[in-house]
């Protein structure tokens, strides 16, 4: 029974104020809108934030390299990070900024707090300084050879060769990476959080459940090392809050930047007349705290912050979900190969919810790399998405539409398989709720199998030839319907566009409630469009292109090369009359299974639907461009009347319709969705 009691607070990581959002940053902003998605359903009290973390040494930097100021910098980033969040569907409640009044008070506030429970002391340091640039240098603007390994160019804090952790005053050979100077030692005067002091509560804390295990593990090893007083100053220059009666001194923005989730808060609370500040961030509070944050930022979040909470007199987190890092093709995300993709330039040719849905069908609850194989990522959208979910509708809204004016049958064709849809509610609720979008994703599409098969089973196209079968025809495509229904429900937290024009054409808002309740029996439809269009291989070629060269390259399809450069082309035929090319009977087929041949280099054996309960078997030579399991399911092109062949791996019935230069260039001709097996392609 669902608790409406409950007030979730969840947060994302700040989006630093120096650079455009990528498809890394959005695995945490879609796997966190996701679950909070799937909390509003279920009736919670959700208020979803997230912002800017404006303040440190790079953003003072880069405005000065582009000549404006620091705060006009922040402002443009700000506008261009909501744009983007917006695009994707992120639903933040509120998203502001750290770089305001209420985070300058509520830091200011906490850091009294921390001077009266005695956790702040001071102590001169040394630190590296750059004569030309003139300011000290922060760990990453300081690179050298590893004391460890030797390994030269590593950065101040560690050894990207060999994983060793020092001091930026242990490199040797060091130079800023500023100016290419030999930094200098200067003293300055630092405060410091005495973490330390909350060892012992903090072995304890993060033992309490807050944390995934395998965090709380890897934290052991910083216990172990013994844990260091945190430096929380950094001298002038420096884009930030200045420290109250410290002169030329500011707030590390590590301290300012956990604050600034409070901070966003009462910003927010302070228009919300139902909503206390007080009552959600004090010890005593009932509501829960959540933060979503990449493995990079653990210890900030699991150590620093906790302790700084607790001496303060705040509330704690209820949890820390944590995720891996994005990779591209297997590899780092990388700009000379184009894989480094902002979140602008993939949405200039690509859905957001391609990319939300192949995000959560490959998102655990757990804090594993997720790779973005991005021909793997095409063929599971296609797959998946268009295929089976929405292809689903477009087979039985036809029927609905042409020959039963869009209403619905008054019956219920096969109550077993409906109720095998509602019983899945329980299953996928529970992935959801534990971040286990993979094992939601893989029920939704056991399901959608099933509804398939169901109508290939039943056959409406032929049902549609035989006045005597039109009850059931109706009853066949309305429980098709049902069925989709219930998987946009499922699918609702994951692809919120895609389902927002599924219940246009469902005529109906879709709610988890709706799940348990009776279908739309002599519902009333409104005309079908098409809800989403499959992902072409060249609109993954123009985002790899224009990441590669920052430039806008368009999807248009690239005119053939001139005479002397079309070694890629085949010579042209011979002329063919119109009547020689009538004689070619084009029809859709499904791709119902895709094998491996023994012995042959290039091809693949496929069983195909060509409809009306008929399978051909077909040899097609395009191993080199597609796995197997890649292909079952999908719509093609075949040539019908086509006369069989026979090949010493058995007789060929046909031929499917390809282009490309071959290799892995060669991609299957495929009819938009709302095509059916045996439909003549004119």
């Amino acid at each position: 029974m669902i608790d409406k009691t409950r007030t979730l607070l969840v947060t994302t990581a700040l989006s630093y104020a120096n650079g455009a959002i990528h498809l890394g940053h959005l695995l945490e902003q879609i796997q966190a809108d996701i679950w909070v998605r799937f909390q509003r359903l279920q009736g919670h009290r959700v208020l979803f934030i997230s912002g800017d973390d404006t303040h440190g040494a790079p953003v003072m930097l880069q405005a000065e390299r582009l000549g404006v100021t620091p705060e006009q910098l922040i402002a443009q980033m700000q506008a261009e990070h909501q744009r983007d969040f917006k695009a994707f569907s992120i639903s933040f409640d509120h998203y502001h900024t750290t770089h305001s009044p209420e985070n300058q008070q509520l830091l200011e506030t906490i850091y009294h707090r921390l001077q009266q429970q005695g956790v702040i002391t001071s102590q001169t340091i040394e630190q590296l300084y750059d004569p030309q640039q003139q300011q000290f240098l922060s760990d990453r603007f300081i690179q050298g050879h590893c004391p460890r390994c030797e390994a030269a160019d590593q950065y101040g804090d560690h050894c990207e060769q060999c994983g060793a952790t020092y001091e930026a005053t242990e490199l040797r050979h060091p130079h800023s990476t500023l100016t290419g100077a030999v930094p200098v030692l200067r003293q300055s005067d630092h405060f410091f959080f005495d973490l330390p002091a909350f060892s012992d509560w903090l072995q304890i804390w993060t033992r309490s459940g807050s944390l995934p295990d395998t965090m709380v593990n890897k934290l052991q090893e910083w216990f172990h090392c013994g844990l260091k007083p945190w430096d929380i100053t950094r001298d002038a220059p420096y884009f930030g809050f200045a420290i109250p009666d410290a002169p030329d001194q500011y707030f590390y923005v590590w301290l300012d930047a956990p604050i600034g989730y409070m901070a966003i808060c009462q910003h927010f609370c302070q228009q919300q007349p139902t909503l206390s500040f007080e009552q959600l961030w004090s010890p005593e509070s009932t509501a829960e705290l959540y933060h979503f944050i990449g493995k990079d930022i653990v210890y900030f979040h699991s150590l620093f912050w906790p302790a700084v909470l607790k001496s303060a007199g705040f509330r704690l987190p209820t949890k820390i979900f944590v995720h891996g890092f994005v990779t591209v093709n297997g590899a780092k995300m990388s700009k000379s190969r184009g894989t480094f993709i902002t979140a602008h330039t993939y949405l200039q040719h690509c859905d957001a919810d391609y990319l939300r849905y192949y995000y959560a069908a490959k998102t655990m609850a757990t804090i594993e790399d997720l790779d973005l194989h991005l021909e793997d990522f095409r063929q599971r959208v296609n797959s998946d998405l268009v295929n089976k979910i929405v292809n689903l509708a477009a087979r039985c809204a036809s029927f609905i539409q042409q020959q039963f004016d869009h209403q619905l049958a008054a019956t219920l064709f096969d109550p077993p398989l409906y109720q095998i849809f509602m019983d899945a509610e329980p299953l996928i609720a529970e992935a959801y709720n534990s971040r286990d979008c993979a094992k939601a994703i893989r029920q939704i599409q056991q399901l959608a199998d099933r509804a398939n098969a169901f109508i290939d089973q039943q056959t409406p196209w032929q049902l549609a030839k035989q006045p005597e079968q039109r009850e059931r025809l109706h009853a066949v495509c309305s429980l098709g319907i049902h069925c989709f229904r219930l998987l946009m429900i499922y699918l609702k937290p994951v692809v919120p566009s895609l389902v927002q024009r599924a219940e246009g054409f469902l005529n109906e808002e879709l709610t988890w409630t709706a799940i348990h309740q009776p279908p739309l029996l002599n519902h009333r439809l409104n005309p079908f469009t098409p809800l989403l269009r499959r992902l072409e291989p060249g609109q993954i070629k123009a985002i790899l292109a224009e990441s590669a060269s920052g430039s806008v390259v368009t999807t248009a399809p690239t005119p053939p090369p001139a005479a002397a450069d079309s070694s890629a082309y085949e010579p042209q035929a011979t002329p063919i009359t119109l009547d020689d090319f009538s004689r070619v009977d084009l029809r859709v087929a499904r791709i119902l299974q895709a094998d491996l041949v023994p012995g042959a280099d290039k091809l693949l054996k496929l069983q195909l639907d060509v409809g009306a309960g008929e399978t051909r078997q077909v040899f097609a030579g395009i191993k080199s461009a597609y796995p197997p399991e890649a292909l079952e399911g999908r719509l093609t092109i075949m040539v019908a009347n086509l006369a069989p062949r026979k090949m010493r791996f058995g007789i060929s019935e046909g031929m499917v319709l390809a282009a490309g230069a071959g290799g892995s260039e060669i991609f299957l001709l495929q009819p938009d969705s709302g095509a059916q097996p045996g439909m003549r392609v004119k």
